[in-house]
């Protein structure tokens, strides 16, 4: 997937804040949904990141979902739009250097044919991957300077967590980190890897489980395999990293399964395996032993200092955001037809969710 399908948005608050959002003024010119400090937010892009919200969805929304969802959408637009304002008054919008060089990281793990596949799946040009990057670099240097920055996690802070939370870090049995790639003799519209490669038989998905064993034999990157070619929707983008499993939850599982990692040192990966829904193979990525993790253990300082910085990243990318939104003129058209017409406004159509496609540089906002 490309990587910046959800960057547009760094940072979203629920619709919470429409109410602010819509003061009385003068009627918008046609298609104009939004204005942040008098600039525009169309209706055609917002119609553009709603339909991306749709894709993998079984059927329709109703009428009032949406609208709800399409209300979401423009709001975290409207942020952006604050944020990017921000950024270029402050001199940190994205230069034409960090921009190509974003571009050409997004490009290449695809061929030119994939890629501009990609991109009409996503309903994207070049141009507008250029410029949802430059949206994006720029957002992410703002928050680098006036959020992450400030960010200042102490020792006290970690020993004071650690005190608090200290049967957390008690291991209770036997913890096995693994990582897959998944090879399936089926097509499914879920799959979501870079190469944007699923086995749809039984011979491709063995030939293909074969040749990416042979590349791991070969010293190929395992995670880097994994994005690229495990068919598994969930662990692919994380490079089939599926995190730690109690060995309780283990012995639920194939019995194949359980012997082969069961029988493995870190590090060490498997040959492939034939399971029920097709070909595996694994990586060992750590094991844990039970026992009390004390706080002097590099990985429990580092284990603590992560979870401390992201609660208060979230805390002060938030309180930005609401500071930043207090000093701006917001007009939200939109959320003001809604309330007028009682939430019915027919002229707003209700779009199907798009053909499955494999996933496109889109930059739509993430949910939150």
């Amino acid at each position: 997937m490309f990587r910046f399908r959800h960057t547009i948005a760094i940072l979203s608050l629920t619709p919470a804040l429409l109410a602010a959002a819509c003061g009385r003024g003068a009627a918008p010119a046609p298609g104009v949904w939004a204005a942040v400090n008098d600039q525009p937010i169309s209706r055609e892009d917002t119609e553009k990141y709603y339909r991306t919200r749709l894709t993998g969805q079984a059927g329709p929304p109703s009428q009032d979902e949406a609208l709800s969802l399409t209300l979401s959408v423009l709001d975290e637009l409207i942020n952006n739009e604050i944020l990017i304002q921000r950024a270029r008054q402050m001199g940190l919008e994205a230069t034409d250097g960090e921009v190509e060089d974003k571009f050409t990281e997004s490009k290449s793990p695809y061929t030119e044919d994939e890629f501009q596949r990609q991109l009409k799946d996503g309903g994207m040009t070049v141009d507008d991957l250029r410029q949802n990057i430059r949206r994006q670099v720029s957002i992410q240097k703002l928050l680098n300077r006036e959020v992450l920055a400030k960010i200042s996690i102490t020792d006290q802070d970690v020993s004071d967590f650690y005190t608090q939370n200290r049967a957390q870090f008690n291991v209770s049995e036997t913890q096995y980190r693994i990582a897959q790639i998944v090879v399936t003799p089926r097509k499914d519209p879920q799959v979501r890897n870079r190469k944007n490669d699923d086995a749809a038989t039984d011979v491709e998905a063995r030939r293909k489980s074969a040749a990416l064993l042979q590349q791991l034999r070969d010293g190929a990157d395992f995670s880097a395999l994994a994005m690229d070619y495990s068919e598994d929707p969930v662990s692919a983008a994380s490079g089939g990293d599926l995190g730690f499993i109690p060995e309780s939850a283990l012995t639920q599982t194939d019995a194949s399964l359980r012997r082969t990692v069961a029988g493995m040192t870190p590090g060490q990966v498997s040959d492939t395996l034939r399971l029920a829904d097709g070909y595996r193979i694994f990586r060992l990525v750590a094991k844990e032993v039970p026992g009390q993790r004390e706080l002097a253990s590099p990985q429990v300082q580092q284990s603590i200092r992560d979870t401390l910085r992201s609660r208060k990243e979230q805390l002060m990318r938030a309180a930005y955001l609401l500071s930043a939104r207090d000093q701006t003129r917001v007009v939200n058209y939109l959320a003001r037809q809604v309330l007028e017409s009682a939430g019915k406004l027919p002229e707003i159509k209700v779009l199907p969710p798009p053909a499955a496609a494999p996933a496109a540089p889109q930059a739509a906002p993430p949910q939150p």
